[in-house]
């Protein structure tokens, strides 16, 4: 492990203060960033411990809710208006990690963390170009199962990790950063970006940019959302795919929709075009069916992942199915 200094900073601007070294990294719980620093992925050269900032949960007169970036998952997944109003929230982020893992992680430091593609893990045996920019990238044509079906590139093919982001994304969450520039907010739609040539360069942060809250707008209908994860066995397993779902109805008629989707992409896939096919339309098996299409329809399977494509549509609409007999 290469050598680092350590510091714990008060708040923010004292983050800002202390991570003005090139090498500097905040840490949060470390589930991440440590794990990548045993395996020398990561080389600090300062660690700046930024548990101090907000942990709280603000509840807004506006039905929002405004989350500190140190707030642990479990703390998140077990508040009142999380579990009431945005049920898909609480629900991806117990499905995300162990008891211990979320007690330890933080909301910020979720948001942040890399792949786990075992190609960028390797650092002695595999090119990635993640890792090392230019290197190439062997999941391409290597064991690509869990690799991603949107938004990839030749240059990666990895997928996001984070069963939090997933939800944070159907929901609309909008992401707070701080840097010496002053304050700006992001919709956590954008914040993380597809690889195209550089996968190297995996958010719109700017060189020491601080996340310190995020913001959950008021949904009407988020009470009427779930989380579904598909993986290889019931705990502690990324996503072969997952759905993040909120539904509205007039009668048989979809209001409005929200729709996210994990382990087929680079980033949190929000689903867009699904979205825009169901409103106005009626809630029906064949519906949902025809918007999963219409959202899949540029998926670009690798060899060991094809699967995906199907999977991916056939839980959107069983999401969609339970959202319907959902009592509102």
């Amino acid at each position: 492990m290469t050598p680092f200094t350590y510091a714990r900073a008060a708040d923010a601007s004292d983050a800002l203060r202390l991570g003005t070294d090139p090498g500097a990294k905040y840490l949060g719980g470390g589930t991440n960033l440590v794990d990548l620093m045993r395996e020398t992925i990561e080389r600090p050269t300062v660690l700046i411990d930024v548990t101090g900032l907000s942990s709280e949960i603000e509840e807004r007169a506006d039905g929002s809710l405004l989350i500190g970036a140190a707030a642990r998952n479990t703390a998140l997944a077990a508040h009142r208006a999380v579990r009431t109003r945005y049920p898909v929230l609480a629900r991806a982020v117990v499905a995300g990690a162990s008891a211990q893992i979320r007690n330890m992680a933080t909301v910020g430091g979720n948001i942040l963390q890399r792949t786990r593609c075992s190609y960028f893990y390797d650092d002695e045996g595999s090119r990635c170009n993640k890792r090392s920019p230019g290197q190439g990238c062997d999941a391409a044509e290597g064991f690509n199962r869990s690799h991603a079906i949107l938004g990839a590139s030749a240059s990666c093919v990895a997928t996001h990790p984070s069963d939090m982001c997933v939800a944070l994304a159907a929901l609309g969450a909008l992401v707070y950063l701080q840097s010496s520039n002053g304050v700006r907010t992001l919709p956590l739609t954008d914040l993380h970006r597809l690889p195209e040539d550089h996968p190297e360069i995996e958010t719109q942060l700017e060189p020491g940019e601080l996340i310190t809250a995020v913001e959950l707008p008021a949904l009407s209908f988020g009470a009427r959302s779930t989380y579904r994860k598909v993986r290889d066995r019931a705990s502690y397993a990324f996503a072969l795919v997952s759905v993040a779902a909120a539904l509205e109805l007039d009668g048989n008629t979809v209001r409005n929709v929200r729709i996210a989707l994990g382990g087929v992409a680079h980033k949190p896939w929000r689903a867009w075009k699904a979205e825009e096919a169901l409103r106005g339309q009626p809630a029906t098996a064949e519906k949902f069916r025809a918007a999963a299409e219409a959202e899949l329809a540029d998926a670009q399977p690798l060899r060991d992942n094809g699967f995906k494509v199907e999977l991916a549509k056939r839980t959107i609409v069983a999401v969609l199915g339970d959202l319907k007999e959902m009592k509102a």
